[in-house]
């Protein structure tokens, strides 16, 4: 088996992009490399093909790292996707389907069956690619939840997978954070972690060097490399921490509001209209922020009826049906969809509480009826007069009454709603939209060609930043027999 595991000094530390970046690199090199993640916490998911024939869903994470590898995107590849529902409780996908939910007072006890199913995936991989790039979750130190992890160092006992370390100098502390998520562990994991590699680092690199001196010196592992800050490489994003938003490229640009839900999912179909030229797009919380959008995009949720009530509290309502009043376009996307119609009712408590029925916005004729079987389907259709395609990750059925048929929903005037997720990602389509939408001019922007540059743009990074022979080499002979071991976690 040959491996590696992508561990964190924290979220969000660079580790997607690590991984992401790698498997672009192995495969120009000709290596059959497949990306993977046991266990992975989002409400941004993809809906892919099993090799049974019918359709799971992943995290978007790994599809995207699988498109960067070349190879096609299988439940294996993310085994376990937690969907947060709630603060305290997250509904689970095992191998592409839904398995109940864990809540944080079970976290380790009820994850046992989890932890099996993600290690046999990972075997299963091994079996069958040349090199498995494996992404870690949060921090490997972790020590409060290290007897029931899977995902860091479990995986890495489990796979005997060399371990590197990424940190976000952008941050701030990133020494002490390398230096201490080694010395935090035991002496039976650190013998893995196996060196670093610092991210997003800007400015004068002799400047940096004396500290990556010190590291290597005081805990006897290398830095495999540096990755520079690029103000242009963005990827699929797989959560809800960072939604800053795309700006515009041109002057006098259409606002396009995307309301910040509190459990916003599949928020990446706005990832599209963010790079049109002519759109700004911005995340909106507070009724203000829509009073000039000329369009208004309601996304997908994990909570439909929890967010309906939220999006009330803060009188977003309002603003929503004085933009439809103003014949301003508007566009919901699955449970965005499902809020401006007239009925939303969930007589088997999929969402919490059973036998809740609320109204919505009644914007369009249409009713909504959560049933426990999730809906997974990658549909294709036309609109506009061209052809479009999309997926769908629901529980949540839908009965139209009066409206235009759109893309799975309905349309009404200027208000669009759409079961699809990703149908703006068909160039075709997006222009289309966008045209009889807001009048714009159609762009020669391409989504796929666009993404394909980024990950592009990422695997150079690598190859010029990183030590790809070394981490390869590393992959396939494993971590050193005898690494310095830190205190405390050597300690006695």
């Amino acid at each position: 088996m040959a491996g590696l595991l992508v561990a964190g000094t924290t979220s969000d530390a660079g580790k997607s992009v690590v991984t992401t970046g790698l498997c672009r690199a192995l495969a120009r090199r000709g290596i059959r490399v497949a990306p993977y993640k046991a266990q992975n916490m989002s409400n941004n998911s993809m809906v892919c093909a099993a090799p049974d024939g019918t359709t799971a869903e992943i995290g978007r994470a790994q599809w995207v790292q699988a498109l960067a590898a070349g190879v096609t995107p299988e439940p294996a590849m993310n085994p376990v996707l937690l969907k947060p529902g709630s603060d305290r409780r997250s509904h689970v996908v095992l191998m592409g389907h839904p398995a109940g939910e864990v809540s944080s007072a079970d976290w380790q006890d009820g994850r046992r069956h989890l932890a099996k199913a993600a290690h046999a995936a990972y075997d299963d991989l091994a079996s069958r690619f040349d090199v498995i790039v494996a992404e870690g979750a949060g921090s490997p130190t972790e020590i409060n939840l290290r007897a029931g992890d899977y995902v860091n160092m479990g995986l890495a006992r489990h796979a005997s997978l060399p371990t590197v370390v990424v940190g976000d100098i952008d941050r701030g502390g990133v020494f002490a954070a390398m230096y201490g998520t080694v010395a935090l562990l035991a002496p039976e994991d650190q013998r893995l972690i196996a060196g670093f590699v610092v991210n997003k680092f800007r400015g004068d690199s002799s400047l940096l060097a004396p500290g990556l001196d010190s590291l290597e010196r005081l805990t006897g592992r290398r830095v495999y490399g540096v990755l520079p800050w690029d103000p242009s490489l963005w990827l699929d994003s797989e959560d809800a921490l960072d939604l800053d938003g795309r700006r515009a490229q041109s002057d006098g640009a259409r606002k396009v509001a995307v309301i910040r839900l509190p459990r916003i999912s599949n928020f990446t179909d706005a990832d599209a209209l963010g790079l049109e030229p002519d759109l700004d797009v911005v995340f909106a919380a507070d009724a203000r922020e829509l009073a000039d959008a000329d369009l208004i995009v309601m996304p997908g949720t994990r909570s439909t009826i929890s967010d309906l009530a939220w999006l009330r509290s803060r009188g977003l309502d309002a603003a929503i049906l004085d933009h439809a009043r103003r014949e301003r376009p508007l566009l919901g996307i699955c449970g965005g969809f499902q809020m401006l119609g007239h009925v939303i009712a969930d007589p088997e408590g999929v969402e919490g509480a059973s036998g809740v029925t609320v109204d919505g916005l009644g914007l369009l004729d249409v009713r909504t009826d959560f049933e426990s079987e999730k809906n997974l389907r990658l549909p294709s259709g036309d609109a506009f007069g061209v052809a479009a395609h999309g997926y769908e990750i629901h529980h949540g059925r839908i009965t139209v009454g009066s409206g235009e048929p759109f893309l799975g929903g309905a349309r009404n005037g200027n208000v669009f709603g759409t079961m699809w997720h990703g149908s703006l990602e068909g160039d075709e389509l997006r222009r289309a939209f966008l045209a009889e939408a807001l009048g714009l001019t159609p762009s020669t922007i391409s989504f796929p060609d666009a993404r394909e540059r980024r990950l592009d743009l990422l695997g150079d990074l690598v190859e010029k930043h990183l030590d790809v022979d070394a981490l390869l080499a590393l992959a396939r002979t494993g971590a050193s027999d005898d690494p310095p071991i830190l205190p405390p976690g050597g300690a006695g």
